[in-house]
This record gives C-alpha cells, structure tokens and sequence, in this order.
C-alpha cells in the first residue's frame, strides 16, 4: 500500500516538474545562478530523482506481489530452497522500497535548491540529522525491541498449550 502511494506520489510530482518547466515563472525568491541552463539542470535532476523512486516503488510493488503467490503454493518438508527464495524475494521487495523512500529522502534538497544553494544546505543538513537518528538504534530500543518480542513469543506459548490442553482433553474424552 505505501509502494502505491510513493511510486503514484513519484510520478505525479515528476509530471508537475515537467508543468513547471514549460512555463516560466517570476524568480523572486530564487537566489543564486538564475540563468535558463542552471534552472533546466534543476529540474532534470528532479525529475530523474522522482522517476527513480517510482521505479524502485514499482519494483517494490512487483516484489511484494510475487512473494503473496509464492507464500500460497505448498511447500513440502524438504523445499529448503523454496523457502529460501521466497526470503530473498522479500528482501529483494523491501530493498527496493527503501531505495525509493531514499529517492523522496533525496527529493527535498533538491526541491528546496530552486529557491537557492541556502535552502538546499540548510535542508540536506536537517535530513542528515533526522536521518541519522532514523538509521541508528541505540541500547535502550534494542532492549525494547528484545523483550516486546521475547513477551509476544510467551503470550503465544502460553495460547498454544491452552490450546493443545483442550484439544487433548477433547481427545481423551472420545
């Protein structure tokens, strides 16, 4: 469903970019080069950028319905291998949708460099900065991560033999 949203929203602001290339705007607040080539190399470069995140969110979307028919099919016992390219078709499908979540990523400065190298610097800053954060985990969210998980995997241990007792009593009593 994101994929959808990304590759449609990528598209879509690519279309508006080549809009906005026909038709030639007052520059007021642009500051910096404002000759006709440097406005064109901005654009192309945004577009590039939003045509490269459609692709990745399209490869992504290719990806995730691939491995919805392959969960289906019936794997016997001894399919390692099945199993295991089913994984690498996951993993392929989220690699592609993180590449195009960091071509939007990417998509700011750029966006912001119409108005000016300041804008652009002051935003590629503020992205590092957030992105940094996004992308490192410290203890205390691993520690969080470790015991929400260990207590999930309890919570269904402890269903599962509530369960497995019914059933067995249930067939004690036939």
């Amino acid at each position: 469903m994101a994929s959808t949203l990304l590759a449609t929203t990528a598209i879509t602001l690519s279309s508006l970019i080549g809009i906005l290339a026909s038709n030639d705007s007052d520059r007021k607040l642009v500051y910096g080069n404002k000759t006709p080539l440097n406005s064109s190399i901005k654009r192309l470069s945004m577009s590039l950028c939003f045509l490269v995140a459609f692709l990745c969110n399209a490869q992504s979307i290719r990806y995730y319905a691939h491995v919805s028919f392959l969960i289906t099919t019936p794997a016997l016992k001894g399919k390692m291998d099945f199993i295991e390219y089913v994984a690498k078709t996951l993993n392929r499908g989220s690699y592609s949708w993180s590449l195009g979540l960091q071509a939007f990523y990417l998509s700011f400065p750029l966006v912001l460099w119409i108005y000016g190298p300041i804008p652009m610097f002051a935003c590629c800053c503020l992205t590092s900065f957030i992105l940094y954060f996004l992308d490192i985990t410290t203890q205390i969210t691993q520690d969080l991560h470790t015991k929400s998980f260990n207590h999930s995997i309890r919570g269904k241990l402890r269903t599962w033999e509530q369960h497995s007792s019914i059933i067995l009593t249930v067939l004690q009593l036939a």
